[in-house]
């Protein structure tokens, strides 16, 4: 088969889905779209107008990230869920706690003043302490093997590569177990090679342009 990840060069979630296929050894093509300027073939083929999109031997599509990681797993080798059908429902679970913990950094970077910037910090050091219960000994999610969860939330902890060049958010204090994860994740050839050489400049280039709280703060650096 042929397959075409259609992209964005800053979606997270295009990021698991290659994080996915770079551990599953598949060979794939990447695409990337200006979702400002969606072209047409684009529009035609994604029912949502998101990426990413999984396109198959250019004529089927998969789209939304968690679908694409699914059919990944069902379709090659090696396995990243657990096979014990609990484990694998709680880890399920935990990649949509990943994707809420997203939409906290988008609440964050977006505010408008400092009390929704701070609200929206507090409310990811929660999500990052419920996070640190959850974890064992490390060094990934579920210990020594890499998994789905671990595809969902490189791209996640990533954003705060960039977050700390500029400001002390203090998400992690106290977090010890989450930084480890953190740090494992980033280390990884497949969290690495999930996004290009450009990517922390076209990131802060674009949280300076949102014209938020966090941009006025990038600003004085």
């Amino acid at each position: 088969m042929m397959l075409e990840l259609i992209s964005h060069h800053l979606c997270p979630y295009v990021q698991r889905a290659a994080i996915t296929l770079l551990e599953k050894n598949v060979a794939f093509v990447r695409v990337d779209v200006d979702l400002a300027k969606k072209p047409e073939w684009f529009k035609a083929i994604s029912p949502l107008g998101k990426t990413p999109l999984l396109r198959i031997d250019g004529k089927d599509v998969i789209f939304e990230s968690a679908v694409i990681c699914e059919y990944l797993e069902e379709t090659n080798q090696p396995p990243l869920h657990p096979s014990d059908p609990l484990a694998r429902a709680r880890h399920r679970g935990w990649i949509e706690f990943a994707s809420a913990t997203l939409n906290d950094i988008a609440g964050l970077y977006n505010a408008a003043d400092e009390t929704v910037f701070d609200q929206k910090r507090d409310a990811l050091r929660a999500k990052i302490a419920q996070i640190e219960n959850e974890l064992g000994d490390g060094p990934f999610f579920a210990g020594s093997d890499f998994s789905l969860v671990d595809a969902a939330f490189g791209p996640t902890f990533r954003y705060f590569d960039t977050f700390d060049t500029f400001a002390d958010l203090g998400v992690f204090d106290d977090r010890p177990k989450a930084f480890a994860w953190r740090r494992a994740l980033a280390d990884r050839p497949s969290v690495m090679a999930a996004v290009d050489a450009g990517y922390p400049a076209r990131l802060a280039a674009f949280l300076t342009a949102r014209g938020s709280y966090m941009s006025g703060l990038m600003t004085l650096t």
